[in-house]
């Protein structure tokens, strides 16, 4: 008996590894599957990723009111037209005001204000325009000439504000919409309790949801416009600025201008003097 019992020792070890071997096969199976499976399930929440603000922004828009949605969506399409076309109209008007103004100064300086004037008509904005006509009165006194430059200061400041209260109306009717949204549906909620004739958690929780994105939609659309018009107005600030040296400068060119007794054309014929 004990003989056997010490053979069968040994027959028992050589079958526990194969025992053993088919367990970790089996288990490296199992974690392939489960490998496979969690790269699968990782793909599809990276494709959900991907898409994801853009079909959030399109399911939530589409569960709003779509009457007061559809408002709050024009308001932001027509205060986005206005704030592009301010912003082009900005930039195309921004000049290098100091090398403007030295040029037209030179010319000036020497007597050649047909030269000065052809600077200004080249020029585009609204520093050419003020310069313009400030040597179209040159030969006036300069109580004169300064009055048309700030007459005519006013007048390009407004050009460059133009449009600026629509995007303010925008601002203000985005928000309002939105609000205004949310009490109807509130309302609407309301008539689906007394019609259910029951106070259900889901009838109360579903008209509060739709009722409060109007409200989030119309915040975003005001924040959006806010941006955006307070990028202009720091433009308009810089133009504006840019007006306020060039007509200085430009005062102070035609003074000198004004003290010199005799003027050279550019042919070299002499000119009277235009001292005051």
């Amino acid at each position: 008996m004990s003989g056997l019992l010490v053979c069968s020792q040994p027959m028992a070890a050589q079958v526990s590894p194969a025992e053993d071997t088919t367990t970790i096969a089996v288990g490296s199976d199992s974690v392939a599957e489960a490998m496979v499976v969690s790269d699968d399930m990782l793909g599809d929440d990276v494709a959900e990723a991907e898409g994801g603000l853009h079909q959030v922004l399109k399911n939530k828009f589409m569960e709003g009111s779509t009457g007061f949605m559809s408002l709050v969506a024009l308001a932001l399409v027509l205060g986005l037209a206005f704030c592009i076309e301010r912003i082009v109209y900005l930039t195309m008007s921004e000049i290098n005001a100091k090398k403007f103004m030295a040029d037209v100064d030179e010319k000036i300086e020497a007597g050649d204000i047909e030269g000065a004037k052809q600077i200004c008509r080249e020029t585009r904005g609204p520093v050419a325009s003020i310069c313009y006509q400030g040597l179209l009165r040159i030969h006036e006194s300069l109580d004169s000439i300064e009055r048309s430059i700030v007459s005519y200061g006013s007048v390009q400041t407004a050009n460059l504000e133009k449009g600026c209260t629509w995007i303010t109306l925008f601002i203000a009717v985005a928000p309002s919409l939105g609000f205004l949204g949310t009490v109807i549906g509130m309302v609407m909620a309301f008539d689906q309790i007394q019609e259910a004739g029951d106070i259900s958690t889901t009838i109360v929780a579903k008209g509060m949801k739709v009722a409060l994105i109007t409200t989030i939609f119309g915040i975003i659309v005001a924040v959006v416009l806010q941006l955006f018009y307070n990028f202009i107005l720091s433009k308009i600030e810089h133009l504006t600025s840019q007006m306020e040296e060039s007509a200085i400068t430009l005062m102070d060119a035609i003074a000198k201008y004004k003290e010199k007794p005799h003027q050279t054309s550019p042919k070299g014929e002499a000119l009277e003097g235009v001292k005051e």
